[in-house]
């Protein structure tokens, strides 16, 4: 028989998916996928259940609900400083995971170089291979997660096409300052080259961490694709509203890949989304407050442990240093590792080797989520109260 896709023995499907399918098999505690495990806000509930009693249940407009596209426009203007045209400059996608591949594919050319900041969500890489483009990429270093300046303007070059920036990041809670974001934008356009950033947690933020939209600095306003969801914020990972802001000229390719990838983001949902962005202040300080709670939380609890966490400014993860337990455990590889941990203590978390491109660069790391409920967090530091 023919031989079938090489771009697809190039990459896994998800780890960190698959460890929640291993959570699950096992009864345990699930720490390893970015889900909450406690309910949505009820006003996000009873706004789908408005939308689809109002038919909002076919076909939407393929680019997004205008009522959608015009919150969208909106809310970027106020919080991010982003002005753009809902008519001409946003898609609303299936989720950011689609708006980054339908980004990919609509700058992307065989041939062309992508920089991309590790460790990285994983679905970076086989956005890339998917895609066409030759990943580049430029190590975050622990405890703080910096990268040195001469390592990025290293990796530019004529051949590159953008650079894909997470912030605040996942997995590390990195959020990039702005004095990064300007060196890294001065790069941009001394290469002619595209800036892709992922601003899913923008609103998950501590220890007065401040959120900055590389698109909202000189000169980036038409050179920048910016990517956003409902899903972390809201907590509807489930509903799959996305959405990428560009400049008309991008904005036109993006539409053209989404419409033949997906037609469009279920129509309801599209509608209630239009509740959560008018959502009122209260509810981003509730929300800040309810994560730094659980951040403090869980970061004490692996203090407490043989594990080495490393504190994050951002997002809802925790990346820690493992080693100490593999060699307890004699596990030679952290995929091992976890699944030994959850054997052990019922808890489930991701092998840090997931988030790079070399795997002995995460050989030593796994990940923690904590948008979890209180029982689950108070469960999870019982269960490691003898490692």
């Amino acid at each position: 028989m023919k031989l079938l896709s090489k771009k697809t023995e190039a990459f896994t499907e998800s780890v960190i998916r698959e460890m929640t399918r291993v959570s699950n098999c096992y009864g345990g505690y699930n720490l390893s996928q970015g889900f909450p495990d406690f309910g949505s806000p009820e006003i996000l509930k009873d706004a789908a259940k408005k939308a689809i009693e109002a038919e909002h249940n076919q076909y939407p407009i393929t680019y997004g609900e205008r009522e959608l596209r015009e919150a969208i426009a909106k809310k970027e203007k106020e919080y991010n400083g982003i002005v753009c045209d809902p008519e001409k400059e946003i898609t609303v996608t299936c989720g950011a995971s689609e708006a980054m591949i339908s980004t990919m594919m609509a700058l992307v050319n065989p041939g062309d170089e992508i920089i991309v900041f590790e460790p990285f969500y994983e679905n970076y890489g086989p956005d890339g291979i998917l895609s066409g483009a030759t990943p580049r990429y430029v190590r975050l270093k622990p405890p703080y997660w910096d990268f040195d300046y001469d390592d990025l303007e290293n990796a530019f070059n004529k051949k590159t096409k953008a650079i894909i920036i997470n912030t605040p990041n996942n997995p590390t809670g990195k959020v990039f300052s702005k004095d990064e974001l300007q060196k890294i934008a001065d790069l941009c356009m001394k290469w002619d080259v595209y800036a892709v950033t992922d601003e899913i947690y923008e609103h998950i933020l501590y220890d007065g961490e401040k959120h900055i939209s590389i698109a909202s600095l000189p000169g980036m306003e038409k050179r920048t694709v910016t990517i956003n969801s409902i899903s972390k914020t809201y907590s509807v990972t489930g509903w799959r509203v996305g959405w990428a802001i560009a400049d008309e000229r991008i904005t036109s390719r993006i539409r053209k890949v989404h419409d033949f990838f997906t037609v469009g983001a279920p129509t309801p949902f599209q509608h209630a989304s239009v509740t959560a962005l008018n959502l009122d202040e209260s509810y981003y300080r509730g929300l800040q407050e309810h994560y730094t709670q659980a951040r403090n939380h869980v970061f004490e609890t692996l203090e407490g442990s043989k594990f080495k966490p490393y504190r994050p400014k951002g997002a809802y993860y925790i990346i820690a240093d493992c080693e100490a337990l593999m060699n307890e455990y004699k596990t030679e590889d952290n995929y091992e590792f976890c699944i030994e941990l959850i054997k052990r203590t019922g808890v489930a978390v991701v092998p840090g080797t997931s988030f790079y491109s070399k795997k002995e660069n995460g050989i030593h790391q796994v990940r923690f989520c904590f948008s979890k409920k209180w029982e689950t967090l108070e469960n999870v530091r019982k269960a490691f109260k003898d490692l």
